[in-house]
C-alpha cells in the first residue's frame, strides 16, 4: 500500500488507541503510554522502510546494515539470554530487533511488559546523545498504573494491535513528517482537555501559543529558550514563525515525564539538535555557557501560574544575580520567572513574551518593586488582555506581557517609552468547555500591535507618566475602557405594557372561573377542591392548565403569572397550591 494517509485519519486512529486505557488507567497517565508507542511505532516505521529502500538497492546485508548505523535512530537487535548458575552454559531464547514489529509478533507473550521495556532500554541505550532519560520514567511492566499481569498483558496486547491499523502506518513513503508531530500535538491537547488541572504541568493551548510566538517575532539566525517549555509546544511554534530552519531550539522543564514528551515532540518535528533540559529553572538552571546564564534572541514562555515554594529562600544568594531588582514573595513564583527571563535575553537585542495572571499585574510590595523598577528601566513593550477559561486548568483571564530590550539604553529602540495596552478579552469564542482564540481574533491583536495606535474600548497607548501616576499598576481596565452604557429604559412604554397584561389577566380570571363551574366544583376546604363526576383512572396525572389553554387559546407561558394557580389531577381532586379560595 503506497497511497497517502492523510492528517485526520491518523489523528482518529491514533486517539482509538486511547479506548484501552480509558477508564481504568487516568489520562494523565496513560498519554505517556500512548505517546512513547507512537513514537516508537514511528521510529520503527521509518527504519523499516529505509531497510527496504536499501534492500533494493542493494542485497547485501553487510552494507545496508553499515547504512542504517548511519540512521538518525538506531534499532538494535535484541539476544536475551538465559545463564546457568551451576554450570555457567548461557542458552539464547530469542532473538529480534529492536522494533514495535517485533514487539507485535510477541503481543501474546505473558511477559509482554517487560519485552517493551527491554526494547526500549536497548534503544535508549544505542542512541544516548539523543534519547538518554527520555524512557526512565514509563514502565509497560507496572502493576500499579496498568492492573496485575492478566489485565495488564490483554491492554498490551489491544494497545499493539491499535498501532497496527492501517491508518497508523507512518512510513515516510506514506506520511509527511508533518503530519507525525501533528498527530503528537493533538493527542497533547486532547490529553490536556482530559487531564483537568494536571494538564497544566504539559499543555498551552493551539492558539495561545501562536499568539505568543508572534508576539516574541523571532528571526531567521535566533537563539529561541523556553524556560518552562511543558512538552515543547511553544518552541515548536516559535520555530515556525521563523519561517526556515535557521535557528536553535533549547529549553528546561522540571517535570521528568513532561520533559520525555517535549524531547519526542522535538524528534517528531526533525528538531533533534533542540537542547531541552531536564531542572528546575529558577534553582539549578542548566543552560549555561562558560558559568554565565546562555543568552537568547528570542524568550518565550507559559510558566506554572504564581508558583508556591518556588525557592524565595535562594534567591537573594543566587550566583547568576538574576533577582537584583527584588526577591518575589515565596507563594508567588510569577516575577521570579519574568525575572529570570528579561536577564537571559540578549542586553539590547531580546525579546520576550510569557503568559502570566492578571495577578501580576497589580499585586504591590515585593512584586511591586520589581514590575516598577522593570518600567523605569523602559523594558515593558505591552500588554495584552486575553479572555477567561482559555486553559483546562483555570477559568481565570490571562494576559501576556512583552519585553523589549531593544527599548533600554543603547538599544535601537530605545526612543520608544510608552507601553501598548490591548484588551482582547472579549475576542474568543465560545465552546463547551472552554473558550477558543480563532485566527480572526489572533490577526486583530497582531494588527493593533503593529499599529500601536489608540483604539476606543480595544487598545490605549500609555506614556510613562501616566503609568507613573497609576503607581506602576498595569491593570488593563485602568487605560482602556470598555464600560458599555446600559439602554435606557422608557419607563411610560414599560407601564403600558403592565396595564395591557392586567387587562389581559382580569380576562382570563374570568374565564378561569366559568370553566371551573364547568367541571361542577361542589365543595372545597383547606385549597383542596373535590370534584363530583369525574372518571379518572388511577395514578393518572395531568396538568389542568393544559385543559384551560387549550380551550382559551392563550400563551403557555401565562402559567407563570403569580395570581394563576398551578393546578393537578391526581385520582378525583385537583390539589391546588396557591390561593384557590380567592379564585372561587
Amino acid at each position: 500500500m503506497s497511497s497517502q494517509i492523510d492528517q485526520k485519519d491518523i489523528n482518529n486512529a491514533a486517539w482509538a488507541a486511547c479506548d484501552t486505557f480509558r477508564g481504568v488507567v487516568d489520562p494523565a497517565q496513560y498519554k505517556d503510554y500512548i505517546l512513547v508507542m507512537l513514537f516508537l511505532k514511528y521510529i520503527s516505521d521509518v527504519w523499516q522502510d529505509h531497510y527496504e529502500a536499501y534492500q533494493k538497492q542493494s542485497g547485501d546485508n553487510t552494507r545496508i546494515r553499515r547504512k542504517l548505523e548511519r540512521e538518525r535512530f538506531i534499532l538494535p537487535a535484541i539476544k536475551l539470554i538465559e545463564k546457568d548458575e551451576k554450570t555457567g552454559q548461557e542458552t539464547v531464547l530469542d532473538e529480534f530487533p529492536a522494533t514495535y514489529y517485533s514487539l507485535y509478533e510477541r503481543r501474546t507473550a505473558a511477559n509482554i511488559g517487560e519485552l517493551i521495556n527491554i526494547v526500549l532500554d536497548y534503544i535508549e541505550e544505542s542512541n544516548k546523545s539523543k534519547l538518554e532519560g527520555v524512557f526512565r520514567n514509563i514502565d509497560f511492566n507496572s502493576e500499579v498504573n496498568l492492573g496485575k499481569t492478566k489485565d495488564r498483558n490483554r491492554r498490551l496486547k489491544q494497545l499493539l494491535e491499535d498501532f497496527h491499523k492501517p491508518q497508523m502506518d507512518m512510513r515516510p513513503s506514506r506520511v509527511s513528517e508533518d503530519v507525525i508531530g501533528n498527530t503528537y500535538i493533538y493527542l497533547i491537547e486532547r490529553f490536556a482537555s482530559n487531564s483537568g488541572k494536571k494538564a497544566g504541568e504539559f499543555f498551552t493551548p493551539l492558539k495561545v501559543t501562536e499568539l505568543v510566538a508572534r508576539l516574541a517575532g523571532p528571526k531567521p539566525g535566533d537563539r529561541i529558550c523556553d524556560p518552562a517549555c511543558g512538552s515543547g509546544g511553544l518552541l515548536i511554534q516559535a520555530a515556525r514563525e521563523v519561517g526556515d530552519r535557521n535557528f536553535a531550539l533549547f529549553g528546561q522543564e522540571s517535570n521528568g515525564s513532561t520533559w520525555a514528551l517535549c524531547r519526542m515532540n522535538m524528534f517528531l518535528h526533525s528538531f533533534d539538535s533542540a537542547r531541552v533540559e531536564w531542572c528546575d529553572t529558577l534553582n539549578s538552571p542548566l543552560l549555561i555557557e562558560n558559568d554565565r546564564l546562555m543568552k537568547f534572541n528570542c524568550v518565550v514562555a507559559n510558566p506554572p501560574f504564581s508558583l508556591d515554594k518556588w525557592g524565595a529562600e535562594n534567591a537573594e544568594n543566587d550566583q547568576y544575580n538574576r533577582f537584583w531588582r527584588g526577591v518575589p514573595p515565596k507563594s508567588k513564583g510569577d516575577w521570579a520567572f519574568i525575572s529570570h527571563m528579561v536577564e537571559i535575553a540578549l542586553e539590547k537585542q531580546g525579546r520576550i513574551a510569557v503568559v502570566v495572571p492578571h495577578g501580576v499585574l497589580f499585586r504591590g510590595a515585593a512584586e511591586g518593586r520589581i514590575r516598577q523598577k522593570m518600567i523605569e528601566e523602559n523594558l515593558l513593550d505591552a500588554v495584552i488582555g486575553l479572555p477567561g477559561n482559555l486553559f483546562p486548568t483555570t477559568n481565570i483571564p490571562v494576559a501576556i506581557l512583552v519585553f523589549d530590550r531593544n527599548r533600554e539604553k543603547g538599544g535601537s529602540n530605545e526612543a520608544c517609552k510608552d507601553v501598548l495596552f490591548v484588551d482582547a478579552s472579549r475576542e474568543y469564542m465560545s465552546s463547551k468547555n472552554h473558550n477558543t482564540l480563532l485566527d480572526e481574533h489572533l490577526t486583530k491583536i497582531m494588527e493593533t500591535c503593529s499599529a500601536r495606535k489608540k483604539v476606543e474600548k480595544h487598545a490605549h497607548v500609555a506614556g510613562f507618566e501616566e503609568i507613573k501616576e497609576n503607581d506602576f499598576n498595569l491593570n488593563i481596565p485602568r487605560y482602556v475602557d470598555t464600560f458599555e452604557e446600559e439602554e435606557e429604559i422608557d419607563i411610560d412604554a414599560v407601564q403600558m405594557e403592565i396595564d395591557e397584561l392586567e387587562k389581559k389577566l382580569k380576562k382570563v380570571r374570568v374565564k378561569m372561573a366559568e370553566k371551573l363551574k364547568q367541571l361542577k366544583v361542589v365543595s372545597y376546604s383547606n385549597s383542596v377542591v373535590k370534584l363530583k363526576n369525574l372518571n379518572f383512572k388511577k395514578n393518572k396525572y395531568c396538568n389542568i392548565n393544559n385543559l384551560f389553554f387549550k380551550q382559551i387559546n392563550l400563551p403557555r407561558n401565562l402559567n407563570r403569572i403569580r395570581h394563576i394557580p398551578y393546578f393537578c389531577f391526581k385520582k378525583t381532586c385537583i390539589l391546588i397550591k396557591k390561593s384557590a379560595p380567592s379564585l372561587l
